[in-house]
């Protein structure tokens, strides 16, 4: 689904850590979240999972989604 809207994530948006890690977290607190996916709005060097942003929590757009999972 990469590249159709920016997918809001849990991760509060910092630096990670310099050592490698398997599924990094943000930071326990901030002021803005991940977004990651790059939407149709971008170029494709942005549409990938692995490109990370970052927006205010209640920032709105229409290039901006989020995606349901089912345990």
């Amino acid at each position: 689904m990469h590249g159709n809207v920016w997918e809001w994530c849990s991760d509060y948006y910092g630096k990670y850590p310099s050592e490698h890690l398997t599924n990094p977290k943000g930071p326990e607190t901030g002021a803005s979240r991940v977004v990651r996916g790059g939407s149709w709005f971008n170029f494709a060097g942005l549409c990938r999972s692995a490109y990370r942003d970052w927006d205010a929590p209640d920032y709105r757009g229409r290039n901006l989604g989020f995606r349901l999972v089912a345990p």
